[in-house]
């Protein structure tokens, strides 16, 4: 029997704020049609199950348009079973529509059953996050797949999931949600642990190819990860160290941008410069417009700087630098760093 395991669908992400109005609503769309292509890809592999480990929806009420989609796509698909495990973004307000394939959970664990498989189930929330693990009881000879949602995490907390207390519960696959990239590790001899993700990146975090997980309850300890996001988001750093000027600069990075193509860019600038590099990002907008789809440049590049001469100037980075010179308990590397920063947001650019 195989089975998708898929999470953080994120369906009604506003994405505005970091795509604006026009690419955030292409994004928005193309959220809803990756699950309802993995939907297609499970009839077509003829999979009967699919794990939905938390955060379909993006917020707590979603858009009518947002749930009359994902319950449509539950309703024409009446031969797979859906079992829906809310995160804490789809929580327990979240809308809910009564279907015969549709299963949910709740605060209590909860088991369905397909031959000699049981898939158990719990959403966290603060009433259940101390007697979760004394609570679950499964049978050692059953295939065991347990549906959860939160950070691993080796101390207890809110939203926080510790593997080591799942150990020896003759749990085979432990399915997660939460995490937007795919992972996978053991839990202990018997079982592993796996997060596949989300479907679609949504933000510049969430960098490289998406999709879900197929496990075959024959061979659980070797899930397939099924790439198929419409786009990637491919991180790119660059660093010019040793680019003269801007304009050294500009050429160093054209031969080192990926060909033209619709997927999202986030590209960092890093190194030290002995000239001015502020202006970097600026100058690249005619370069990067209408290359990608979406595109997002860090300059996170650095002045080189003569500590001797700061530390003579009349001013307020002068001033500075001798405060910084003059900590105490703070080693060579560390003042220099804190020098960088301090410089860099004198000079008015971003600091993380």
């Amino acid at each position: 029997m195989k089975l998708i395991h898929c999470a953080d669908i994120h369906l009604g992400s506003a994405l505005t704020s970091r795509f604006g109005k026009d690419k955030a609503a292409i994004r928005k769309g193309e959220l809803r049609s990756a699950f309802s292509a993995m939907v297609d890809y499970a009839r077509q592999e003829n999979i009967g199950v699919i794990l939905l480990c938390g955060d379909v929806f993006d917020s707590d009420r979603p858009s009518k348009k947002d749930k009359e989609f994902f319950y449509q796509v539950v309703k024409n698909n009446p031969d797979i079973d859906f079992l829906y495990l809310r995160g804490n973004h789809d929580q327990r307000s979240a809308y809910d529509m009564e279907l015969p394939n549709l299963k949910t959970f709740d605060d209590r664990w909860s088991c369905y059953r397909y031959g000699d498989t049981a898939i158990w189930g719990l959403e966290l929330d603060s009433t259940n996050e101390a007697t979760l693990y004394s609570a679950f009881q499964a049978e050692q000879e059953s295939k065991n797949i347990v549906m959860l949602h939160g950070q691993l995490a080796d101390s207890p907390g809110q939203g926080r999931i510790c593997p080591s207390r799942l150990r020896e519960k003759y749990i085979d696959y432990l399915a997660l949600g939460h995490i937007h990239s795919y992972s996978i590790g053991s839990l202990d001899s018997r079982g592993i642990w796996c997060y596949p993700g989300c479907l679609e990146g949504r933000g510049y975090d969430e960098t490289g190819e998406k999709g879900f997980a197929v496990i075959d309850t024959d061979h659980l300890s070797a899930p397939q990860f099924v790439k198929r996001s419409r786009r990637v988001i491919r991180y790119l750093e660059i660093d010019l160290t040793g680019c003269a000027d801007e304009y050294q600069a500009l050429r160093h990075i054209q031969q080192e941008l990926p060909a033209a193509c619709e997927d999202l860019l986030r590209l960092e600038l890093v190194g030290e410069t002995a000239w001015d590099a502020s202006d970097l990002p600026g100058e690249l907008a005619p370069v990067l417009d209408g290359r990608y789809f979406h595109y997002s440049v860090k300059n996170r590049t650095v002045r080189a700087f003569d500590l001797d001469s700061y530390t003579q100037e009349i001013s307020l980075a002068g001033e500075f630098v001798r405060r910084v010179q003059a900590l105490e308990g703070v080693s060579e590397e560390e003042r220099r760093e804190i020098i960088q920063l301090g410089l860099r947001a004198l000079d008015g650019r971003e600091v993380e």
